[in-house]
């Protein structure tokens, strides 16, 4: 029987749909060690030009052992056909294709099988090896035109999975062990707006799940807080820590990137859930073209007000195909590095500031893993926490009365 390993590269929707994916394999022995793989499955990412290069370095890497390649993900749709015309990859297997990988390997030939983007997973996942927690895929897709942004191109416009799918797949999960839940998506907070219903009321009926302990989110959007999610915000299901996505703090830039939300309301939804003891972390993009020293001076001075404890920023690349790709690029590499470090270092000390400010707070943490003699989690405000314990508490709940603020992060004994 040949032996099949799943490289994955990304998000947690591609951790969902390697899941997914594994699920549809009836042929082949799955394999955790790449270096006993006769097949390689990737599932890439295509969101940067560094994402791009990663995952050609990959396959390069492992072409030179023989194994056959098969792409999948995101970089399937925008670079597939280049890399499968190159006999850089064996097969390239698109995502509403995703239920044919068994028969497609098994037709020992080469091929590409892009399939169409409007497409809905139908299976559902159960179980993740070597995850504490699980993911539950409740949309894909995205219906926003921003101006850098290739993922609508490659996942298409945005559909819900039915919310009795999604109820089904956690309680299964929920039974399997699994008490903490991530959502995810291309655009999660989209989710229910083409069937009548909300994430909001999506969550609400998630959290009535017995043996569900914690539900995190994917990224959202500031103009995607309604009234319904407003409504669960209290919950002790709902983790306190929010990732919402502004990508600027200019509103100069936020109308040449094309984005929906605006910076003054932006500011203001951060104050309110920061008054509600919400750690809050966001994306955000240096550089893009446009980026003048006087829209950097107004969106740093900007930046500055906003209670962020985490942060995902990078430096704009562009991307084939979009309308950021067709403008000049402003800012040299060197400033840009300059200025992706400032804002690094703001939110930093926030998130130092952050966690003595909560000093008295209970911390409630799913123990991951055992890194370097120290069990490792994260708190319900997204912030990891090393232990030290005698006993093997991988997988456990445990909840911590006192601890260490370090610079790094929170120290305790258990």
């Amino acid at each position: 029987m040949n032996r099949l390993f799943f490289k994955t590269f990304g998000c947690r929707t591609n951790i969902y749909d390697t899941e997914l994916l594994k699920s549809y394999v009836k042929d082949y022995e799955i394999v955790n060690d790449e270096n006993l793989a006769d097949i390689i499955v990737i599932n890439s990412c295509t969101v940067t030009n560094s994402a791009d290069s990663g995952v050609r370095s990959y396959i390069n890497s492992v072409k030179k052992r023989g194994v056959k390649v098969i792409l999948t993900g995101c970089g399937a749709v925008s670079k597939g056909r280049e890399l499968f015309d190159k006999s850089a990859v064996f097969g390239v297997l698109g995502g509403s294709k995703k239920s044919e990988i068994n028969e497609l390997l098994n037709a020992k030939k080469p091929f590409f099988e892009l399939g169409n983007l409007n497409s809905i997973d139908k299976n559902i996942v159960t179980n993740y090896e070597n995850h504490t927690k699980a993911f539950i895929k409740i949309q894909e897709g995205c219906d926003f035109s921003c101006s850098y942004c290739i993922i609508p191109s490659v996942r298409g416009k945005s559909r819900s999975m039915s919310q009795s799918a999604i109820i089904n797949e956690a309680k299964i999960l929920a039974s399997n062990g699994y008490n903490e839940l991530v959502l995810t998506g291309t655009n999660i907070g989209s989710y229910g707006k083409d069937s009548g219903t909300s994430l909001g009321a999506l969550l609400a009926n998630l959290g009535k799940i017995s043996g569900i302990r914690r539900i995190r989110l994917g990224s959202i959007e500031p103009s995607q807080i309604d009234d319904s999610f407003r409504e669960i915000l209290g919950e002790a299901w709902l983790e306190k820590h929010l990732h919402i996505a502004l990508q600027h703090t200019s509103q100069k830039m936020l109308t040449i990137m094309k984005r929906r939300n605006n910076a003054f309301r932006d500011l203001e939804l951060f104050s309110e859930l920061a008054s509600k003891g919400f750690a809050l972390g966001t994306d955000f993009i240096v550089a893009h073209p446009g980026e003048s020293d006087e829209i950097w001076a107004e969106a740093l001075e900007n930046f500055k007000k906003f209670p962020l404890t985490h942060l995902h920023a990078f430096i704009y690349s562009p991307r084939q195909n979009t309308h950021s790709a067709t403008l000049k690029i402003d800012v040299n590499g060197k400033i840009a590095k300059e200025r992706l470090k400032i804002l690094k270092q703001i939110v930093v000390q926030n998130n130092l500031k952050f966690r003595q400010k909560m000093a008295k707070t209970s911390l409630e943490i799913l123990v991951e893993q055992k890194n370097d003699g120290f069990f490792e989690g994260f708190d319900q405000f997204y912030n990891k926490v090393k232990i030290l314990a005698k006993a093997d508490i991988t997988k456990e709940w445990i909840l911590l009365n006192e601890y260490e603020i370090k610079d790094d992060c929170n120290y305790a004994n258990f």
